[in-house]
């Protein structure tokens, strides 16, 4: 009989990973992920992510998607069986049972993440392992000006940082924002795939900006001229957060 294709619904706090990717001896949220599948199935099974999160980036809506040669248990008892083998700093939110040919990477249509800022207090210690403390309140009506140019098809080679192995910069933008949580300040972005390390780049050079009173228009000019140069500083990895990820359904 053909295996089936699980689907699963993700979250961690990646803190403590080194990232998403399996890499030896490290510890990873994909190589932790397929310990507690082989655990599970006897023998090694292949987990495949939506996309790759940096060492110590979190994620609420990380989706991926792997085999099984288990035909006895319902889709959704792969929750509390995975749950039962993983280190509580990676969760199991949902399972379900998807078409064969279903790829979590391949088939993403958008990305979206979010950047926590505590703003004007100390954070507690707590609070400073998902959010990056500031000592000033930004202008967010400036900051959303910037960020409503972040739409459409666009070159994004001014947030390439270096070591960047992607073959093309340009990247479709379905829209970016900052917004009020509380008393934290959160900056979210999606698009069908980003750079690397380009949500902390946008986020800094938005904040980079922002403090210096740059008029919009002036921002535009920087956002097309493709110049790293003229990016701001790339913000730290503990606020970031995958946020969800959407597909194309078939």
């Amino acid at each position: 009989m053909t295996d089936r294709n699980i689907r699963l619904l993700l979250a961690y706090d990646g803190t403590d990973f080194s990232g998403w990717q399996r890499q030896e001896s490290r510890r990873t949220v994909q190589g932790t992920i397929e310990s507690a599948l082989e655990k599970l199935h006897k023998h090694p099974v292949r987990l495949t992510g939506s996309g790759r999160t940096d060492a110590g980036v979190h994620a609420a809506g990380q989706i991926a998607h792997f085999y099984t040669d288990i035909r006895n248990i319902p889709p959704d008892r792969f929750v509390p069986a995975l749950n039962g083998l993983l280190p509580q700093d990676v969760r199991v939110l949902h399972a379900q049972e998807s078409r064969y040919d279903f790829h979590a990477r391949f088939d993403a249509k958008s990305r979206t993440y979010r950047y926590r800022f505590i703003c004007g207090r100390h954070g507690l210690p707590q609070e400073l392992r998902y959010g990056l403390q500031l000592r000033r309140y930004p202008r967010q009506s400036l900051l959303n000006s910037y960020a409503r140019l972040f739409r459409g098809e666009l070159d994004c080679s001014v947030f390439a940082v270096p070591g960047d192995p992607s073959k093309s910069r340009s990247r479709y933008l379905f829209g970016a924002f900052f917004f009020i949580q509380g008393d934290a300040l959160i900056f979210e972005i999606t698009a069908n795939a980003f750079l690397w390390k380009m949500v902390r780049s946008v986020a800094g050079t938005l904040l980079h900006y922002e403090e210096k009173g740059l008029p919009p228009e002036e921002f535009k000019e920087i956002l097309a001229s493709g110049d790293r140069r003229r990016a701001g500083p790339t913000v730290p990895p503990q606020g970031l957060s995958l946020w969800k990820v959407t597909y194309y359904e078939r």
